[in-house]
């Protein structure tokens, strides 16, 4: 029983910490654009997934943001030579 409520403890911890963040993105013109900016994120710790779309311009980054913060998400974006906005957060 014991196992089961740390196990139990240790995802809702998890649970707690990941976040979902939406940036609109500005500056991207072609599909090598969303490569530089995909490759930039994942190379950030604390990213676990990110999708990035041309058509809309936009991110969609999963995160543990324990590990990760908002303004480290923009810097990542602009490493990769464009201007993020954070549109939400989740």
């Amino acid at each position: 029983m014991k196992f089961i409520l740390s196990l139990f403890t240790l995802v809702s911890l998890s649970i707690a910490t990941s976040k979902v963040a939406v940036i609109d993105i500005s500056g991207m013109t072609c599909p090598l654009c969303t490569s530089a900016v995909k490759k930039s994120l994942k190379h950030t710790k604390g990213v676990q997934n990110t999708k990035v779309l041309l058509n809309t311009k936009q991110a969609t980054v999963f995160y543990d943001d324990t590990l990760a913060s908002q303004t480290e998400l923009l810097h990542a974006i602009k490493k990769a030579g464009y201007l993020g906005k954070i549109k939400s957060i989740k």
